[in-house]
């Protein structure tokens, strides 16, 4: 009777120790559930998560800005195990200023010209994938049509503009924090006569963007920059603030305040969609690859407008009209008439007067 009882006991260990054994679930489910917890930014192969991808960008109006929309695409070149070599271009349809707002200050800004920016860039993940950082340099042009101005005088022998720039990057990225620093350069003829009143400078503009990922889609930005150019007359420090939201995979929209003594306030909203952003991925990758740090090694290069700014004066022009004042480039001038004297004879003309100096 003991010795059945012992049995009858031992087999009931071995069953209980079988049973807490056995799965509960299918073998498939549990490998899958198995990879869903353990995989992580480590497991990823990069040269699944960065590939190729292109699509459409459009942007409003901005400080020294054009409207614009267009096409662009981001190019691997090498994918090693924790970097990659990248090519990044854009080219975009420039279109005309809201009527009665320049967006280069004086002159309105006609359409349509075709812009240029490229970028050859490198990226890396630092250890444990924790931090993306990169490094970016390139060349960018922008033909610039001119048409009526916003101040009330009135414009002769509008003329067309061709700009250039260098420019170079820097960036850091985290699942937290994102930082940005860039250099824009102008080239070549950065001065150029715009109409019978006014020139146009194209501005050296160095600054520092410093985000913050609210979610992992929705990222708030503080930035300051200082920019020099127009024969002096812009030179100064500004400030920006920027709120972007990705609304699916590879869409992505964006709205920008910022403020300068040169420009004053300026607001802006941009818009962006990729082809080929993982968004067919699998949902266990999806999770890993939408970090920041992993999304960040193929998004285009940010801060790549060449900034334009028309405060420049063409000296000994004359008013039109003789009136009380006239705001122009900020200051308020005074149309009088003046009499001089040519062979004899008396001749009356109007001159735009500030303070004691003659415009």
């Amino acid at each position: 009777m003991q010795r059945s009882l012992r049995l009858s006991l031992s087999l009931s260990g071995v069953a209980a120790l079988a049973l807490a054994n056995t799965p509960l679930l299918p073998a498939s489910a549990q490998e899958e559930e198995g990879s869903a917890d353990d995989l992580g930014v480590m497991e990823i192969n990069l040269k699944d998560a960065v590939k190729f991808n292109w699509g459409f960008q459009g942007a409003l109006q901005g400080a020294g800005t054009p409207n614009q929309a267009g096409i662009g695409g981001f190019l691997p070149i090498a994918v090693g195990e924790n970097s990659v070599f990248f090519a990044d271009v854009l080219l975009n349809a420039n279109f005309a200023d809201y009527g009665g707002t320049s967006s280069i200050v004086n002159t309105e800004v006609a359409g349509t010209t075709i812009s240029t920016s490229s970028r050859l860039g490198y990226r890396w993940l630092n250890g444990d994938r924790s931090w993306m950082f990169g490094a970016n340099a390139g060349y960018d042009s922008r033909p610039m049509n001119t048409g009526n101005a916003d101040s009330g005088v009135t414009l002769y022998d509008k003329e067309s503009a061709f700009f250039q720039q260098i420019a170079a990057g820097l960036e850091a990225v985290s699942d937290t924090w994102n930082f940005n620093a860039y250099a824009l350069v102008p080239v070549g003829d950065t001065e150029q006569r715009l109409n019978s009143r006014y020139l146009g400078g194209a501005l050296d503009t160095y600054g520092l963007d410093v985000g913050y990922f609210i979610t992992p889609e929705l990222n708030a930005s503080v930035g300051y920059y200082y920019q020099s150019g127009d024969l002096g007359e812009a030179d100064g420090s500004g400030v920006q603030v920027e709120l972007d939201y990705q609304i699916a995979d590879g869409l992505t929209a964006g709205i920008n305040v910022s403020y300068d003594e040169a420009f004053e306030t300026r607001v802006s909203g941009n818009i962006s969609y990729r082809f080929g952003s993982n968004s067919t991925a699998a949902e266990i990758k999806k999770k890993a690859w939408q970090k920041p740090t992993i999304q960040g090694l193929s998004e285009s290069v940010k801060n790549r407008n060449i900034r334009i700014h028309d405060a420049a004066k063409i000296t000994g022009q004359r008013c039109n009209k003789a009136s009380i004042t006239t705001d122009v480039n900020k200051h308020k001038y005074h149309c009088r008439k003046e009499r001089f004297t040519t062979a004899g004879s008396i001749n009356t003309y109007t001159k735009l007067v500030w303070t004691t100096g003659l415009w």
